[in-house]
């Protein structure tokens, strides 16, 4: 007996709808928010091809550093290898499928705690106990599976497809913007993790770029930067693989805190108009990226479930940021104001992924304030078009 999918002709022909201009399209489908199968599509459409972001290079600045992050049910090792590059691979040993290692450290070696399988940096197996008697058995077919890299502005990226083309000239209509940021010399103090957050990837996505609510739903705390402040730079197009907007303050070094000023360092290269917005900027599917004038914040974005997500969040700041005596206490105060913001946003998002489990979830309408969700549309529909099964 064949079992009913989700992924039928109906399904994906409604899909046009949502990728049209703004002021006709109507809002991304409802199943595609909370059914498991269709995450299962995702996985191997989205996930399984494109560039996925696991972090910030500067986390592993010396030789044998390594931490390990899972991204749809798939954990792997990121570590700085003896030739100081970056190396990302399967954490899951190649004899019995134990995870090698797990969190974050320095080592020469990974030793498989199971059976003391033992692997090089590189991922290359080194040594196996007791595997003489193993007929045709050889080390180099037995290395752990490698992952493309690339670094972009200090963020590191990883690819499961071997033949993916490289990430950097697909963000080129975002890098002006970011420039005078010289984010390859900044620094990230840390970051945590949010786990089991109770909606849809896509969700997330959507409510990190979306600037009309702005000030509707964070009313009072980001009046300095309202809703009708947002701009769509143009063009975009279909190659691009950035989705972002700005917007803009009603005055010079706004903060997204209570008292809508700076409280670290601003960034010294910026120019005043950089000093007048921020940039929300989707790299979908795993890293929500936004500007400031004194800061910038990422959001690591790693779906649990159809309707659960892991989230990590850092900051970015100017060096001379951290220099300052007052670090820790100024830390404080802003990140006091950014939760603010995150509560509000927590409390949405969780009543929208409720929301589109009702038989009344719509097929909404869109103002222009949300033209980053149609790019977003446009970019997902592409990537369904090249793994809808025929038929």
């Amino acid at each position: 007996m064949t079992m009913p999918t989700v992924l039928t002709t109906e399904l994906r022909t409604s899909l046009d709808a949502s990728i049209t201009d703004v002021g006709s399209a109507a809002t991304l489908p409802p199943a595609i928010y909370t059914s498991p199968e269709f995450l299962d599509f995702e996985t191997e459409a989205l996930f399984m091809k494109e560039w996925l972001c696991v972090g910030r290079a500067e986390r592993i600045p010396e030789v044998g550093d390594w931490f390990t992050v899972t991204i749809v049910d798939e954990p792997l090792i990121i570590a700085r290898d003896k030739a100081g590059a970056v190396r990302a691979m399967s954490a899951v040993c190649q004899h019995r499928a134990m995870q090698v290692c797990d969190g974050q450290g320095n080592n020469t070696t990974f030793k498989c705690p199971y059976h003391h399988w033992n692997y090089s940096l590189d991922g290359r197996l080194l040594g196996a106990p007791a595997m003489e008697k193993t007929v045709d058995f050889n080390k180099a077919d037995f290395g752990l599976p490698q992952l493309r890299v690339e670094e972009w502005l200090g963020f590191v990226f990883v690819n499961f497809d071997a033949d993916a083309a490289p990430l950097a000239p697909t963000l080129e209509r975002y890098t002006p913007f970011l420039d005078n940021y010289d984010l390859e010399s900044a620094v990230c103090p840390g970051t945590f993790t949010l786990e089991g957050m109770p909606w849809n990837w896509k969700v997330m996505f959507e409510n990190f770029n979306d600037g009309y609510h702005a000030n509707r739903l964070h009313q009072f705390v980001q009046d300095f930067c309202p809703s009708s402040m947002s701009e769509f730079p143009v063009p975009w197009s279909d190659d691009s693989n950035v989705i972002f907007r700005t917007a803009g303050y009603t005055h010079i070094d706004g903060g997204f805190n209570a008292t809508h000023r700076v409280i670290m360092d601003v960034f010294p290269k910026l120019t005043e108009e950089e000093r007048t917005r921020s940039t929300f900027a989707l790299v979908p599917p795993t890293l929500c990226f936004g500007t400031a004038p004194d800061q910038c914040f990422f959001f690591l974005v790693r779906p649990t479930g159809p309707e659960t997500i892991d989230v990590e969040i850092g900051y970015i700041f100017h060096p001379s940021a951290l220099e300052d005596p007052l670090f820790e206490q100024k830390m404080a105060l802003s990140d006091a104001g950014v939760q603010v913001f995150v509560e509000q946003d927590q409390d949405a998002t969780t009543k929208v992924q409720q929301g589109l489990r009702s038989r009344f979830a719509p097929r909404g309408r869109y103002s222009w304030q949300e033209e980053s969700h149609i790019q977003f549309n446009r970019w997902l529909v592409a990537r369904y078009d090249a793994a809808w099964p025929e038929g």
